[in-house]
């Protein structure tokens, strides 16, 4: 923050560079992952994945953009310094937008069981998620916002200018206020996800006794249960940290200088990718299946068990071939 006409610069420390660089790389990779397994395996091709590889875009985007500025650690306002701030300001927004469309798609599919609804919000989530962001950073770059903030609320890379009187507004329309709306929706849309599929498991056990000691349904409740608690929660996780210097930060604390917290804040910043690839394709057993037989070598049998799941997915949904599955049924399907 300046004080007068000097500004205090949080130094970043060779140890955390190594660390958050590494954070960037595994974000990088995880997202990379998450597409190209979508893109290869046709039958996994479902609506909440394909809006899971429109997050990783962003989330690959902006593990690059973070990793250059990290690598660089800014000192200045350079030309580098404002395009690596602006495209991380792009990414990181874009970023927050498509984790709460994620989150209402699927509260729209399951809780108000509308696939059709459902469906017709994809476009919206495009002309929103990618183009708000957008939009708020094409306004901070013609009004020259975006710049070096002396790792005030970043850590060595580029965001709001902190020398502009008015940097703190500009931080909140460039990413907080929308990682404080996430903070508030996401728990509430995967608790009333989660309150929904809790019911719905009660009232066919109830009526048909089987399925409270199926170990199909009790996998899939099992499965979504875990994965419904853990995005909201990881999110917070991560983000927090880049809350909390945004707060001290307001108040003028030097805590917000603390080594721990700054490595905590790059850390989150950029590990959404690699916790993503870590929820949705390390743990879904099919698509851990298919990428251990693919490392393996196993392509024969890999192909082989591949058509199968393909043949066991067209005859469940004979009637309905473009029906969306989840990742739980996915693991349901491939236990079956």
């Amino acid at each position: 923050m300046a004080v007068g006409n000097q500004t205090v610069v949080t130094e970043v420390y060779v140890y955390e560079q190594v660390v958050i660089l590494l954070s960037c790389v595994l974000s990088f990779l995880g997202s990379l992952l998450i597409i190209c397994t979508y893109a290869t395996w046709g039958d996994l091709r479902t609506t909440p994945r394909k809006l899971l590889v429109f997050l990783s875009v962003a989330d690959l985007l902006s593990a690059l953009s973070y990793f250059y500025g990290v690598l660089r650690v800014f000192t200045s306002n350079t030309k580098d310094c404002i395009a690596q701030g602006a495209i991380s300001t792009f990414a990181n927004t874009s970023s927050f937008f498509w984790t709460v469309a994620i989150a209402i798609y699927l509260y729209i599919f399951i809780v108000k069981s509308s696939q059709r609804l459902a469906d017709s919000l994809v476009l919206y989530f495009h002309l929103i998620s990618w183009g708000v962001p957008l939009a708020i950073t094409v306004a901070a770059l013609a009004l020259q916002k975006i710049g070096y903030d002396a790792s005030e609320v970043s850590v060595g890379w580029c965001w709001v200018s902190i020398q502009q009187d008015d940097h703190v507004l500009w931080m909140l329309l460039t990413g907080k206020i929308w990682e404080f709306l996430a903070y508030v929706m996401l728990p509430i849309l995967y608790i009333l996800i989660k309150s929904h599929i809790h019911k719905a498991h009660a009232a066919l056990s109830e009526y048909r006794p089987i399925l409270a000691t199926s170990p199909t349904s009790q996998s899939l409740s099992s499965m979504a249960d875990r994965k419904l608690t853990l995005i909201p929660i990881i999110f917070i996780a991560l983000r927090m940290w880049s809350t909390v210097r945004f707060l001290l930060m307001l108040t003028g604390s030097p805590a917000r200088q603390n080594p721990v917290l700054v490595m905590l804040h790059g850390i989150g910043n950029t590990f959404q990718g690699a916790a993503n690839c870590i929820m949705f394709v390390l743990c879904t057993r099919p698509v851990r299946a298919r990428l251990l037989g693919v490392l393996c070598c196993r392509g024969p049998g890999t192909q082989s068990g591949s058509d199968t799941l393909s043949q066991r997915t067209a005859q469940t949904h004979t009637d309905e071939p473009s029906s969306p599955r989840t990742w739980e049924e996915e693991e349901v399907e491939e236990e079956g």
